[in-house]
């Protein structure tokens, strides 16, 4: 983040108004930061900014919002050049889907048109951050991040600068970070990580246990959580990540490690072909009353 930005009040531009968007924009706005968001579709926008005031009513009822802070403002566009021109941006998060070749595209978009030093966060769940700084004019000012979601609820961020990642590009995210009393956990640049190199293929074993009619998806999740003391279970864990989502890391995780068990089982598979996404469809390994954007 430039001091100057951070003086004039400068937005958090959020590229991308899917589930880690709007969480993501939840977050700063709900530490007094303003936000400028931006999705090419008006009608995703439009879902977001009812999801977003729904975020913050809920933030403030579990205490994830400051009682003494007021939200900051929040501005949406569907064009990338229009929020991006003359920025004063505090930092730029890139929150599209977990495709490579889209990330680097935004990217690179964005690394046209804001000024040296403005940190370019990817927020990603698996693609190696240097494999992505080849698509950006500056790769010093590119650095991952993996927020969990929710993202104005959960309070650990993992932090991923790249080889080339300037170091005072690194304490600017981590500083911005810990404003909005999140702890960032930085670590080494790998396909995955560390979270999503862990979790995802357990979640993949979960669903090839279903799959192979070993156990329904209620009693896997059941006896992680009782047993092992996993928080919600793999299986509704993969409908909050989004299965779509998930299906798209494991192919990276696959294709960039060889483990055979990032390969997304067919139950997955099948599941993304079918619509069945997890919440934010409506249904996934559950079934939901209410989609989220």
């Amino acid at each position: 983040m430039t001091a100057a930005a951070r003086e004039e009040g400068g937005p958090l531009v959020v590229v991308g108004a899917g589930v880690m968007g709007t969480g993501i924009a939840t977050l700063a706005l709900v530490h007094g930061v303003p936000v400028t968001l931006v999705d090419l579709d008006r009608a995703v926008l439009d879902r977001a900014e009812v999801a977003i005031a729904r975020n913050l009513r809920t933030a403030a009822l579990l205490g994830a919002a400051p009682p003494d802070t007021a939200p900051g403002a929040l501005t949406t566009s569907t064009s990338l050049p229009d929020a991006l021109t003359g920025s004063t941006a505090v930092a730029v998060v890139e929150a599209v889907t977990e495709d490579p070749a889209t990330k680097a595209a935004v990217l690179a978009r964005v690394s046209a048109a804001v000024p040296e030093g403005t940190p370019l966060i990817s927020n990603t769940s698996s693609i190696p951050i240097d494999e992505l700084a080849a698509a950006v004019a500056r790769p010093a000012d590119l650095l991952g991040t993996h927020f969990m979601n929710p993202a104005y609820l959960i309070t650990t961020v993992e932090v991923v600068p790249g080889p080339r990642t300037a170091p005072d590009v690194v304490a600017s995210a981590t500083k911005l970070l810990g404003e909005l009393r999140r702890t960032p956990i930085v670590v080494r640049d790998s396909p995955g990580f560390v979270t999503s190199r862990l979790l995802h293929p357990m979640i993949n074993d979960a669903a090839r246990l279903v799959e192979e009619g070993v156990a329904s998806v209620e009693d896997v999740d059941a006896l992680m959580q009782g047993c092992l003391g996993h928080p919600t279970g793999p299986l509704r864990t993969a409908d909050l990540i989004g299965i779509d989502n998930l299906v798209d890391a494991l192919d990276v995780l696959h294709l960039r490690t060889g483990d055979e068990r990032s390969r997304p089982c067919g139950l997955l598979v099948a599941k993304v072909r079918d619509g069945h996404h997890g919440r934010k469809s409506g249904r996934g390994f559950y079934d939901y009353e209410e989609a989220l954007p």
